[in-house]
């Protein structure tokens, strides 16, 4: 009786406590307006200094384009020049914002709760799409996209944040090859592959965020340097993720740290797209290492996660199916420290579940480990219900306090591209979201476009000009006409060409 009462009890203050935190830390005020965001040129991206406060005292010399309810947020970026501030204030607006100019801020205004609103209606693709340098998107509600809420296009010092975006797709947030960039205090829910989809980047940090009801809460993929750090991640299928897809250019992920995050009940059932790489994620997976390296998960609140706390595997145990020889499998130099987890593994499904049946277990562990990977230590491996971590030795550093961003104190320049290097930049930056070799993510394997379109390039630009949804196994791709001509036939050229 006393145990009942007691699991009442926790149950009870971890209820109040998500509902404080959340609160707390992801809602928004109402105000009457909000001040002039600091730009690129002055904004610290990434560390304390940057607030809407500071942003107040510093100087800005760019003008200010207001969208009012029926008007067009698109035409008011035709009309920015870099170093311009456009402020959309509340109303529905049912458009794809395609930001192809640097330097470009995007601020709605909220009025006494009541957001600006972007509604696709379940009729266009994106939101935001921004190939841009130094994007600032903030404080919009964004609902009922098909493919994704905000997109970058390897657009490097982005900051985007204070966004509610609810039911795009595919992605929530995506950023895809971009370099130095922050998203912080954005909420996301219904989304089914990545709420927030950190793909191919370099110095990115993820606070404050709350994601939930998706199918991964926070993915950083085949990226470098990444803090994710004081997120809410609950009742998705994954909490937070860190891991390489095979197939795309950039081969590798390394140098990420999950910190401080509240990693809860994350037991949603997996509707990712059949054949995806999340597809394959187990319901009740709070935190997924997959060949990542130099990866440390430090002081997360990690319970309630049915199949495992913390699961760390290689590729042949992760992706089987996909094929990339030159991707290293393994996950190396992991480093867990002190973590609260409790409640995790009570209801481990597929090979988990077979695994600890041969341990004479029906519970899972909080820390999973299987398949290969060297240098991997663990603070306290007493502290934890473990597998597969006899092989972890005894880690080397207590925390990572004096890590306090992983951003550029300065913008980085924008990438240079020549006209030889104009298909690898778009297919990087555009393509590669969707598209690998040997391996299945959102649209077919690159291979398959080759033999599809061999020899004809001018066939794959006419597809991104109308593409048609040929195959019910696919979903439909966004047409990416917005792109410059000679930029279609680049990545065309590119895709024909590529080797694996």
């Amino acid at each position: 009786m006393k145990s009942k009462l007691f699991k009442i009890i926790r149950a009870l203050f971890l209820l109040v406590l998500g509902m404080f935190l959340g609160k707390f830390l992801f809602s928004s005020p109402e105000v009457d307006t909000v001040p002039i965001p600091s730009t690129m040129k002055y904004r610290k991206v990434g560390i304390s200094e940057d607030t809407t406060r500071l942003a107040q005292n510093q100087a800005f010399d760019g003008k200010i384009i207001e969208v009012k309810k029926g008007g067009s947020i698109q035409a008011a970026v035709n009309e920015a020049k870099p170093g311009d501030l456009i402020r959309v204030f509340p109303g529905t607006y049912s458009e794809n914002v395609y930001v192809d100019k640097d330097n470009i801020s995007l601020q709605g205004v909220v009025i006494n709760g009541d957001w600006p609103t972007l509604d696709g209606k379940k009729e266009i693709n994106d939101a935001f799409l921004y190939s841009g340098n130094g994007i600032l998107i903030e404080n919009f509600k964004i609902v009922n996209y098909k493919g994704n809420g905000v997109m970058g296009q390897a657009g490097n010092n982005f900051v985007i944040r204070n966004n509610w975006i609810i039911d795009t797709g595919v992605y929530g947030i995506f950023p895809q090859y971009g370099k130095n960039g922050l998203i912080e205090h954005n909420v996301l829910s219904v989304i089914a592959d990545a709420a927030i989809y950190v793909g191919m980047c370099d110095n990115v940090d993820v606070l404050h965020n709350e994601v939930f009801d998706s199918v991964a809460g926070i993915e950083i993929e085949n990226s470098r340097h990444c803090l994710v750090e004081n997120n809410y991640a609950h009742d998705n299928t994954g909490g937070l993720l860190a891991f390489v897809t095979p197939g795309l250019p950039i081969k590798t992920t390394f140098d990420v740290i999950l910190r401080n995050n509240f990693v809860v009940n994350n037991n949603h059932e997996n509707f990712g797209a059949p054949g995806s790489t999340v597809a394959g994620i187990p319901p009740g997976t709070g935190i997924l290492i997959m060949a990542a390296d130099d990866v440390i998960i430090e002081n997360n609140i990690i319970t309630g996660n049915n199949n495992s706390g913390i699961t760390i595997v290689d590729l042949p145990t992760g992706a089987p199916s996909a094929k990339d020889p030159n991707s290293e499998p393994n996950p190396d130099r992991v480093i867990i420290l002190d973590n609260i987890m409790y409640e995790n593994g009570n209801d481990p499904t597929g090979e988990l579940k077979a695994i600890m049946l041969t341990q004479m277990d029906t519970k899972g562990p909080d820390i999973f480990a299987y398949g290969g990977g060297t240098g991997s230590t663990i603070r306290d491996k007493n502290r934890y219900r473990t597998f597969g971590l006899d092989h972890y030795g005894p880690a080397q550093i207590t925390d990572t306090r004096d890590i306090t961003t992983f951003t550029m104190d300065a913008p980085v320049p924008p990438r240079s591209v020549s006209k030889e290097e104009l298909g690898e930049l778009t297919y990087y930056g555009v393509c590669a979201g969707c598209h690998a070799f040997g391996n299945r993510l959102i649209g077919p394997p690159t291979e398959i476009l080759q033999a599809i379109h061999n020899g004809n390039p001018q066939g794959i630009v006419d597809y991104i000009n109308n593409p048609k949804n040929l195959r019910e196994d696919y979903p439909e791709m966004p047409p990416q006409d917005y792109l410059a001509d000679d930029a279609k036939m680049a990545v065309a050229e590119y895709i024909l060409n590529m080797k694996e």
